[in-house]
């Protein structure tokens, strides 16, 4: 495989896995290992969320890549951005904007280039999507601190909730009232003005129960302009007609303002890494929104082994946000998922099926105004630039079905079916008229395999495509807009789950052949276009993630990522990388906890390589190496605390970049020979500085 060959890394880490579990070969009729699988079928869903034991068996019978998040090991530590909550979850590649939570997330390279407004990836919250219609999501809409635990689908693996994209899913879901039985009361402050509460309520009587969560968060950041406040409600009640019957309802407010620092050059970077781009507070730039939703999710079960979900959601959003010009967006998203799970046997043997069918709508008004900045702080709204109204419809019918083979091997095979509908109506065309109405169709099959070796070892492979419609971000209008068609990928991924002896370990080995990636590219004078459509690319890479108890108290945990993304064969960019992501990028902490009074945990995470932020590859972010120090402990029961430091070397360092197709000066057609040296520009975005974060945390 070219990765292995062009990383060292990777064929290391590739030949030891191969070696580790050698037990797996030795596959002895062992009647123990036959009970614990007769003892998984019958795993049915309960009514109720499944506990997390039962999150644990649901992910580890399917034949692809899956984590899944124990949010109450968070707690260890602060819990505010996404790389808190996701920083060791296998696969998974996040970055803080500016110690905010916004970020750069990533699975093997879905939305590479997106800093802030994620695509590539379906965000759920209880199995419901939060994603907008036209697929973008806000990483504010849901927090860490309000789950019970978090399932990460890696690839286009998650057909149990339909979804089909090249990075996967990512699913919430919350505590009910038999998870929470009592009060929660949690505070978090430190360094840069930080400050988070929480306070959590939980319980059940008869057949009702709920949970209410109220939060808050506030820090004046690292960087110059950089204040940030959100405040969070989010509750579920549930209740229970009969024992085949239950309803729930979620309710979720986020009302979130944050300045936007901007991004630095290099120069910039190295000469201070706490200003703000002059641009960014000339202008005041924010990005502040309100979200409501709600949603209500009904399960009935007519006999143990088959279910039907039925679910509805709305979603009520308004955006303001004056960047380069004021851009307010108030959107309207509902939507509806049914589904249908079915356990049972086919000639004797274990057969799980699931499909289902989701509609998805959302309505935007768009409009846009001239950004008058700190010359107008009341009103930074100028001149009317644009208005129009947007409409996104995605629909989706699905299927999937695990059959057992024998004792050990399962196969598996589904399909999702995606219609979706793009049509952009310009309120003010001038000087051309803008609007468009787009369809986008796909079929995206899937093949897999599951092999059970000895206890505790297990292997799988597949073979999938994903498609992915552009999002409004990505379709700019006007006569151009013919150009941005669907992203497609074949991917295809063999890994290993092994969980034995006090090691947990997941190692993936993926490709994915993406066609009209969606990508920002230039014309033959290096002039940026916006969002084009690539011809083909390759993500391939390694994930290693692994907690080992190696020694009694003792605790090692790792999450290593080898990535390689890049043009095949570009008119352009030839065989490039694809910017904005690092080729390595490893997190790794040491735990000791000689009692419930205290846990000692040192960490590191490391980027060992400079990394390329333009397709043409002329410009790079510097690798980096920082360490922090967690330190927990238990007072009593019920009453909890941490100390929590970061870049405790006190290093500057760009956390993520922005990302450009070609930073070179433009290329002259008089002077076709003359060299194009590259232009520092406001690219990177730099991590945080030496911090330190305390917590408490009671449970009455």
């Amino acid at each position: 495989m070219l990765l292995l060959r062009r990383h060292p890394l990777a064929f290391a880490l590739s030949a030891a896995l191969v070696a580790l579990p050698a037990a797996a070969a030795e596959t002895p009729n062992d009647p123990a290992v036959l009970d614990r699988v007769e003892v998984e079928g019958q795993n049915l869903t309960p009514l109720a969320p499944l506990s997390l034991e039962g999150a644990k068996k649901r992910l580890a019978e399917r034949a692809g890549a899956t984590t899944l998040v124990d949010a109450e090991a968070l707690r260890q530590g602060r819990v505010s951005t996404l790389s808190d909550a996701l920083g060791f979850a296998a696969g998974v590649f996040v970055q803080p904007r500016f110690g905010s939570e916004e970020s750069r997330i990533a699975i093997r390279g879905s939305g590479v280039q997106r800093t802030f407004h994620g695509r590539g990836l379906v965000v759920l919250q209880d199995g419901i999507p939060i994603n907008l219609a036209d697929g973008g999501f806000d990483m504010q809409s849901i927090d860490a601190l309000s789950a019970r635990y978090i399932e990460v689908w890696r690839g286009p693996n998650a057909l149990e909730y339909g979804a089909a994209s090249l990075g996967g899913a990512i699913n919430y879901v919350s505590p009910t009232g038999y998870d929470i039985d009592g009060t929660r009361l949690r505070a978090e402050a430190g360094s840069f003005g930080y400050g988070r509460w929480q306070a959590q309520w939980g319980g059940h009587s008869g057949a009702h129960d709920a949970v209410v969560s109220l939060g808050g968060f506030a820090q004046d950041g690292y960087r110059a302009n950089a204040r940030q406040e959100n405040h969070r409600l989010g509750a579920n009640w549930g209740y229970r007609f009969s024992d085949m019957l239950d309803a729930r309802v979620y309710l979720t407010h986020v009302d979130t303002r944050s300045a936007l620092p901007g991004s630095l050059t290099r120069a910039q970077f190295l000469a201070n890494p706490r200003q703000a781009n002059g641009g960014s507070v000339l202008l005041d730039q924010r990005r502040d929104f309100e979200l409501t939703r709600a949603s209500l999710r009904v399960a009935y079960r007519p006999e143990a082994g088959r279910e039907l979900l039925v679910s509805a959601f709305a979603s009520d959003k308004f955006l303001d946000h004056p960047i380069f010009q004021v851009l307010q967006q108030d959107s309207l998203d509902r939507g509806i998922d049914v589904r249908v799970r079915e356990e049972g046997e086919i000639n004797g043997r274990r057969n799980v099926f699931v499909a289902g069918f989701g509609h998805v709508r959302g309505d935007t008004r768009d409009d846009r105004w001239v950004n008058r900045g700190r010359a107008n702080p009341d009103d930074h709204r100028g001149a009317r630039t644009d208005q129009n109204d947007q409409l996104a419809t995605s629909t989706t019918v699905f299927f999937e079905n695990q059959h057992w083979l024998g004792q050990r091997w399962v196969a598996v095979v589904g399909a999702q079916a995606l219609s979706a509908k793009r049509r952009f109506e310009d309120r003010l065309p001038v000087p051309f008229d803008a609007s468009f109405d787009r369809r986008y169709d796909a079929f995206s099959p899937k093949l897999g395999l599951r092999f059970e070796g000895a206890e505790g070892v297990q292997w799988f492979a597949n073979l999938s495509r994903s498609a992915e419609p552009p999002s409004f971000g990505e379709l700019a209008g006007g006569p151009n807009v013919t150009l941005v068609d669907l992203q497609r990928a074949n991917s295809g991924e063999v890994g290993l789950r092994y969980s034995r002896d006090g090691l947990d370990l997941d190692a993936v080995v993926y490709r994915a052949n993406v066609e009209n990636e969606l990508l920002a590219l230039t014309d033959g004078n290096g002039n940026p276009l916006g969002t084009r459509n690539a011809d083909r690319t390759i993500h391939q890479g390694l994930e290693l993630s692994t907690r080992w108890a190696f020694a009694p108290q003792w605790q090692v945990a790792l999450n290593a990522l080898v990535n390689d993304f890049r043009f095949d064969g570009d008119a352009a960019f030839g065989d490039n990388e694809l910017a904005g992501l690092p080729r390595e990028w490893l997190r790794a902490e040491l735990a000791w906890a000689p009692s419930d009074a205290i846990r000692i945990a040192p960490n590191v995470e490391w980027v060992p390589n400079d990394y390329s932020i333009d397709h043409a590859n002329t410009f790079s972010a510097p690798g980096y190496a920082i360490w922090g120090l967690k330190v927990s402990g238990s007072v009593s029961e019920g009453l909890s605390w941490f100390v929590d430091g970061r870049n405790l070397g006190d290093r500057a360092y760009v956390a993520t970049t922005g990302v450009v197709a070609d930073t070179r000066v433009p290329f002259n057609p008089a002077n076709p020979a003359a060299v194009r040296p590259p232009r520092d520009g406001a690219y990177y975005l730099p991590g945080d500085g030496r911090s330190v974060y305390v917590g408490l945390e009671w449970r009455l």
